[in-house]
């Protein structure tokens, strides 16, 4: 089992840079145009592969050629003095795609130079941005509010995670290590900027296992802080606000247990503010009226829940590991909604007792009685239409038996009723991998959980790793990415391993390259930028070389 053994942790198992879509590989001082001292200068050129979307930029020092989607050949205006040296770079990348250049340095110019490849791959292709290839890295903090390349989150899994409208990327929290090197649970508030590469250290300590201070509830102070936790869940608003609920770490007395505090905080004043919940661990949920809002009404103290947030601002949380209505502790299946405007939690749908069992109906078909069966750590994603999606996690299938997941449904908050849409209603199933970048209506990941997931701007969803059950039905860590296309049903084994517990392949820090993957890991924290690009850190699996908590940065170019 990863993590500490006084607490409950996930698994069974023991243990940007970048420019936007900018790779800037090299740049030497070479110019176009001008002339040697002998009076030579030659033309630089080549051929182009693969480029169907957009345009890239290469650069040969100061000079630069813009070259369009369809194009075959390519050639740098004017020339190059026969005595420099040259060497051909990619300095912005086309939208969704992966532009690499071979045979493009010399230390002089022996002719007209017209064998400079580029070669596009739209099939997608991992970079390494940030962070260590390997396990169990301290944190570089520097200085709070300062981004730095030298700046880097320690190691670890089951942190929070959200992006901004700016494309900022927000981390906080989780399981792994502080600047010194201890280990434990996590407040720390970090901010990554894909246009600079650059982590900052915006809030909260740099030592693990801090209690909460929660000041009064309702009042943003400058010293308020949530406690070290991990597998909280988090949201966004469309103010850019972050929203934190729950998870597992220190209260105000700084005893470490399940908690269901809510807390918002604003980029702007960077000022946390307690706005519900318990300020102890291990409350029991009141659950109140199903459907009917209530001051009094605030979920039961969990971690590893499912969160969404709707088109209208609600927050949306669905089961975990927590408190049932009578404060035992168990998997649970309620799903809950806030509303910011009322500060008001409504019990919407599923039992207010821990373990129930799912009730699957008719796939396809959308049901009152239809509802998941009681799970934690469950992958989620709201839909381009305002539909609640979710994806596997550990829990309780149809007969009530315990295990991995793989089942997909579909909440519509407008009917308030679940569709089973794909995937089996038993734990424990092996994944069917099919053919790799061909959807199927056969295909399907394992079960698994504590998956990663995003959602593009189709309206695919996309899932990476997680600790399940690999294509030969063996258990361990996953890194395999799936895509989900809602329009036809089906599954698509996109990239990466079909078995369990492969190490990493991190190639050069910011160089795409096919061979590029990350390990197999769980709890790793994601988030999709501007330009649709999957952004994958840390968490808890393979690195290079050995098992532990991660702290690399991946991107992901998506494939068209």
């Amino acid at each position: 089992m990863i993590g500490r053994s006084s607490k409950p942790v996930l698994t069974p198992r023991a243990a940007l840079r970048g420019v936007g879509l900018a790779v800037v590989l090299a740049l030497v001082a070479c110019g176009g145009g001008g002339k040697s001292s002998n009076g030579a200068s030659y033309t630089i050129a080549g051929t182009i592969t693969g480029l169907d979307v957009g345009s890239v930029v290469l650069a040969n020092g100061t000079a630069t050629v813009t070259i369009a989607a369809g194009a075959t050949s390519w050639t740098f205006a004017g020339s190059f003095p026969s005595t420099s040296s040259y060497a051909v770079t990619v300095v912005t990348q086309p939208a969704a795609e992966l532009c690499e250049v071979s045979n493009g340095i010399g230390a002089t110019l022996p002719g007209d130079v017209d064998s400079v490849t580029v070669a596009c791959s739209h099939y997608g292709q991992w970079l390494w941005e940030s962070g260590s290839n390997r396990v169990n890295a301290s944190g570089v903090y520097g200085t709070q509010g300062t981004p730095s390349a030298s700046n880097v989150p320690g190691a670890r899994y089951a942190g929070s995670s959200w992006t901004d409208s700016s494309g900022n990327l927000w981390l906080f929290g989780g399981v792994g290590y502080d600047l010194a090197g201890g280990a434990g649970d996590l407040n720390d508030l970090w901010r990554y900027s894909p246009s600079t590469g650059q982590w900052a250290w915006i809030s909260g300590g740099n030592a693990v296992n801090a209690a909460g201070i929660y000041g009064t509830q309702g009042t943003a102070a400058a010293n308020n802080v949530p406690g070290a936790r991990y597998a909280a869940s988090s949201w966004i608003d469309s103010s850019g606000n972050l929203w934190l609920f729950g998870g597992y770490g220190g209260d105000s007395t700084g005893s470490a247990g399940k908690l269901n505090d809510l807390w918002q905080y604003s980029p702007g004043t960077n000022e946390w503010t307690w706005l519900n919940g318990d300020n102890v661990d291990n409350a029991a949920g009141v659950y109140g009226t199903q459907g009917t809002p209530s001051a009094g009404n605030v979920p039961g103290a969990r971690y590893a829940a499912s969160s969404w947030i709707d088109s209208t601002g609600n927050l949306w949380l669905f089961g975990g590991f927590g408190g049932d209505s009578t404060g035992n502790a168990g998997k649970l299946n309620d799903l809950w909604r806030y509303s910011p405007s009322t500060g008001q939690w409504a019990w919407i749908s599923g039992g207010s007792a821990g373990n129930s069992i799912g009730v699957y109906g008719t796939r396809g078909t959308p049901s009152a009685s239809n509802v998941p069966g009681a799970r934690q750590a469950a992958s989620a994603w709201i839909g381009s239409s305002g539909n609640l999606w979710l994806f596997g996690g550990y829990g309780y299938d149809s007969t009530g038996a315990l295990g991995y997941l793989h089942d997909l449904w579909q909440y519509s908050p407008s009917t308030n009723e679940w569709t089973w849409i794909s995937g089996g209603n038993l734990a424990n199933a092996s994944g069917v991998y099919g053919t790799q970048s061909t959807g199927a209506a056969g295909n399907l990941p394992g079960g698994r959980q504590a998956a990663s997931s995003w959602i593009d701007a189709s309206g695919n969803l996309w899932l990476f790793g997680g600790y399940g059950y690999d294509s030969s039905g063996a258990v361990g860590y996953l890194n395999d990415l799936w895509q989900y296309s809602p329009s036809t049903n089906e599954w698509t084994w996109v990239s990466d391993g079909n078995v369990v517990n492969a190490s990493g392949a991190y190639g050069t820090q910011g160089t795409g390259a096919a061979g590029n993957l990350p390990g197999g890991r769980q709890a790793a924290n994601s988030w999709t930028d501007a330009a649709g690009n999957l952004w994958l850190f840390g968490g808890a699996g393979d690195g290079s070389i050995g098992n532990g908590y991660l702290n690399d940065l991946w991107r992901f170019v998506r494939p068209q």
